[in-house]
Order: structure tokens, then C-alpha cells, then sequence
């Protein structure tokens, strides 16, 4: 069985953007030596246009074939012109809006994404399943994700859109791991408790 990760970046109060879904305030902490780690670790999630532009293009997927997002945080990569923004992985974008899928690689879910979640960690194959947003999606697969990859920059935004946009069950988290940058930001890991 493959696991969801839900890999994301946040403020220290648990803000994944402001109240609009700007994360600008967050990038001015990614450093040469946060961008190190990235490329060593968890390299699929750099977007493709990133990895071009870092020179590892090619650079093997480590730890997920598969990344999951909801309609706003593709709007970004839309916005930008850019239909494809993971293309190294296989994309899937859950939205009640889009009515045709922009890219052959991207696949709309617009009803039900837990039960295509469910779908994709039964396949018998593959890495892990990368969710990177947005806030209502993580509320509404909280009870799928297996583990938390929390990229922690040291910004308080006091109010925005929060890492899970609903839901309300409490579920408990072990943790795996924490990294500490110079600049201030960490990585926390954490695996779920079943």
C-alpha cells in the first residue's frame, strides 16, 4: 500500500498563506542550503520548471510518482502559464470548476477525492503520493494522510488559510524527525498513529 504525504510549507503559526493563499511572505527563507536539502531529499517536489532552472531536470523521483492538489493551488501554476507544473510526476488536481483537464498529464477528480485517494494507495506499485495543497483538500483527506512533512519558516502571518481548511476530528501524529536551517526555518516530520 502507497502513503500520502502532505508535504507542505507553513508560517509558524500554521498558515500555509495568507488569507487570500499568498505564500510570498515564506520564499525569501529558501536558501542555497534549504535548496540543498530539497534537491537531496525530496527532489519531485520542486516543480519542473524549478528543476530546470537548478540544473536536475532529470534528477530521479526519491520519494513520490504522484502529487495531488486542489484547484487554487494549481490556479497558481495556471496564472503563470504553466499546465503542467509537476510533470515529472503524475498530477492530479481535484476541482469542481475545471471542466476539462489543460494538460494530457493532469487528471481532474471533481467528485470524491478520499475515494480516488483510497484508489491510489491500493495500487500494488509506486512511490508515495505527494498532497502540496491546498487547505480545504488537506481538511477533507485528513483521515488518509500517513505522514506530515512540514516546512516551517520563521514568519507569523496571525491569520490566513490554515494547513487544514476543514475537518474537525482529532487525529494524533508521531514524531519522526525535526531539521533545523540556519536561516531559521525546519522541517518536521511526523508519522500518523493508526
Amino acid at each position: 500500500m502507497r502513503n500520502l504525504t502532505y508535504f507542505i510549507a507553513c508560517s509558524i503559526d500554521g498558515f500555509i498563506g495568507d488569507a487570500d493563499g499568498d505564500a510570498s511572505a515564506m520564499m525569501p527563507f529558501v536558501s542555497e542550503e534549504f535548496l540543498g536539502f530539497l534537491k537531496s531529499e525530496y527532489p519531485e517536489t520542486i516543480s519542473a520548471e524549478g528543476r530546470e532552472l537548478l540544473g536536475f531536470h532529470d534528477a530521479e523521483n526519491q520519494r513520490f510518482d504522484t502529487v495531488v492538489q486542489g484547484r487554487k493551488s494549481y490556479q497558481l501554476a495556471l496564472d503563470a502559464g504553466i499546465t503542467s507544473p509537476y510533470g515529472h510526476l503524475r498530477e492530479i488536481v481535484a476541482s469542481r470548476t475545471l471542466t476539462e483537464s489543460p494538460h494530457p498529464n493532469v487528471e481532474l477528480i471533481a467528485e470524491d477525492p478520499v475515494a480516488r485517494i483510497r484508489e491510489l494507495k491500493a495500487e500494488d506499485s509506486g512511490l508515495g503520493i505527494w498532497l502540496c495543497g491546498g487547505s480545504r483538500l488537506a481538511g477533507e483527506l485528513l483521515d488518509e494522510i500517513d505522514e506530515l512533512v512540514i516546512k516551517t519558516y520563521p514568519v507569523v502571518y496571525g491569520a490566513g488559510m490554515p494547513m487544514f481548511g476543514s475537518g474537525s476530528t482529532v487525529f494524533e501524529f508521531t514524531l519522526g524527525g525535526v531539521r533545523t536551517f540556519e536561516n531559521g526555518s525546519l522541517v518536521r516530520t511526523y508519522r500518523r498513529k493508526r
